[in-house]
């Protein structure tokens, strides 16, 4: 089976965006690939190295939330980034042979650096992520990477990674393909990309009220200024979730509704409102069950761990026979 790899970062609760931008397309994977996922707890380190409080209590906290989900460590490995000491190792490596300008013309970093107020960015960590993201990678030969279209640049630059150490050294790494997923980029509540940073989040552990509430003040089209307004559905932040939730007859109705102003944007929101509320009780109601039983989500890391390590260890002594080290 080819090799799958991809990570999230323990910074807080996961939203809509993480559960249709990688969590359902990790459940569809598993059984597909051989796949890794891991707690990208070191990358939660560039944007909160000087809180890194509660790190530990998200990791457990994220990784009952794919279990919840549906994530099966029967199916897959799941293991914690910092546990594996030879990913640290690589990206050491790995920066020796990356260009800078090949960092700073990363777009996330751009527009990173531009969004998030409040934070020192300013740092070679920072910068130098996406060579981390590398070495989680490459250390597992991942033939493809799953990822949002805001993430593909960091698998290119993976490939150019690689194909300089290759080179360079000797040929180790396969080059990883993209594999994107089916909701590539979901807005969130004020109409930019759903995400903790920017607060505009519906997260998954959210009540039915709380999912209402913020779903109903949600963004719409700009152009709907009054109630009688016609709108256009494409430009409405919104109506990508319609698209993701709701059945063909709902969206038909509320296209049609939307463009001739005859449903105001309130009562519009509200058909899709209920399919999330709906969507996400299953998920509830299993992590309900979780609370209480954090051994058990730790004996899952601690597996997944060996399983990672035993790897990652063949990996670098490939890799240090490569550079005569």
């Amino acid at each position: 089976m080819e090799t799958i790899v991809s990570g999230a970062r323990p910074t807080g609760r996961l939203h809509l965006g993480h559960l249709h931008g990688a969590l359902k397309n990790w459940i569809r994977l598993q059984d597909k690939y051989r796949c890794f996922f891991f707690v990208a707890d070191w990358h939660a380190l560039t944007t909160d190295y000087s809180s890194p409080q509660g790190i530990r209590e998200n990791t457990i906290e994220m990784v009952m939330d794919w279990l919840s989900i549906g994530l099966d460590p029967e199916r897959c490995v799941i293991f914690r980034q910092s546990s594996i000491k030879e990913h640290a190792e690589l990206y050491l490596l790995l920066s020796m042979i990356t260009p800078v300008p090949w960092l700073e013309r990363n777009p996330t970093y751009k527009e990173q650096m531009n969004e998030i107020v409040g934070k020192d960015l300013s740092t070679y960590g920072f910068l130098g992520y996406p060579v981390l993201q590398a070495a989680d990678i490459m250390m597992y030969k991942a033939h493809k990477v799953p990822v949002g279209v805001d993430q593909a640049p960091h698998v290119e630059l993976t490939r150019e990674i690689v194909r300089r150490f290759n080179q360079v050294y000797r040929p180790i790494f396969p080059e990883p393909d993209v594999l994107l997923t089916e909701t590539q980029k979901l807005p969130g509540l004020d109409g930019r990309k759903m995400s903790k940073s920017y607060h505009n989040a519906v997260f998954l552990s959210d009540s039915p009220k709380e999912i209402d509430q913020k779903l109903s003040r949600m963004m719409t089209d700009p152009a709907r200024v009054r109630r009688h307004d016609p709108g256009e559905p494409e430009k409405c932040p919104a109506f990508n979730l319609h698209k993701i939730y709701c059945t063909s007859q709902e969206i038909k109705e509320v296209s049609e509704g939307c463009r001739n102003a005859s449903i105001g944007c309130l009562d519009c929101k509200k058909v899709m409102i209920k399919h999330v509320i709906s969507d996400l009780e299953p998920y509830r109601e299993k992590k309900s069950s979780y609370e209480g039983r954090v051994s058990e989500v730790e004996d899952v890391l601690s597996a997944g761990n060996r399983i990672a390590q035993d790897i990652a260890s063949n990996t670098m002594e490939e890799v240090r026979s490569a550079i005569t080290l």
